[in-house]
């Protein structure tokens, strides 16, 4: 099959399984074929497909991060009628993405589980070829301020999805988008930044998001988990690519 780049440079994804396919046709007209033999081509035809799917989310996925736009923070956080930090609304960001991402055959969605007294929020990207990818995040039900139940898990859920968003499609924004700020400046969390940075391999992530995890449920800072958890997954994300 064939597709264009950002340039209208013809790209060819190889497509082997047209003949695995057609293997498979003259196996199954086959009357005395070997059932189990079958089931191994059919496994194949399946790598094939799903390697195929993932290879043009790459591609398209390099071509849309140059098209995604910086986002406009309007969003505040105010502390005594102080705006104590901007922050980009998902509002903003679904509408701001919404057109790279069906120009290059991108679909996003979400699924929600409020079980358990926290909000568990699913991001899914998926691509027209069939790959998909998600990341996840949760987070315990917002009752700041005056909220009632429904405001309250509705908060959280509008949280989780701008968080998701971000990671998925490695968003930036204009001005500093850091909810947690006021811990960071204070140095509850500091440092953990800069380590993000210097992650090199997916061990080293995985053992340096324990840690932050641990710090963040230990202080019950939500913005800082969600800042941070964005950010490491925006790192893992990027080291995936170079892979």
């Amino acid at each position: 099959m064939g597709a264009k780049d950002g340039a209208g440079t013809a790209v060819v994804v190889v497509n082997d399984s047209a003949a695995v396919l057609q293997v498979i046709e003259r196996a199954a007209s086959n009357k005395d074929v070997d059932i189990h033999k079958l089931e191994k081509l059919l496994d194949m035809q399946e790598r094939i497909m799903n390697k195929n799917a993932e290879m043009a989310f790459n591609r398209d996925m390099a071509l849309m991060q140059a098209q995604l736009p910086t986002i406009t923070e309007r969003g505040e956080i105010k502390v005594n009628d102080v705006v104590r930090s901007k922050y980009a609304r998902f509002e903003d960001i679904n509408e701001a993405v919404k057109p790279a991402l069906q120009r290059h055959g991108f679909a996003i969605n979400f699924k929600t589980d409020t079980t358990g007294g926290t909000v568990k929020v699913t991001g899914i990207l998926t691509h027209r070829e069939g790959h998909r990818e998600t990341t996840d995040m949760t987070l315990p039900v917002d009752i700041s301020g005056s909220k009632n139940p429904v405001q309250a898990i509705g908060s959280s859920v509008s949280y989780g999805k701008r968080y998701v968003m971000e990671a998925l499609l490695n968003l930036t924004s204009r001005g500093q988008d850091d909810d947690a700020q006021s811990a960071m400046d204070a140095g509850e969390f500091g440092g953990f930044e800069q380590e993000i940075d210097a992650v090199e391999t997916k061990a080293q992530a995985e053992a340096l998001w324990k840690r932050i995890a641990a710090a963040c449920k230990k202080s019950g800072d939500k913005e800082a988990y969600g800042s941070l958890k964005a950010k490491i997954t925006k790192r893992a994300n990027a080291l995936k690519a170079a892979a």
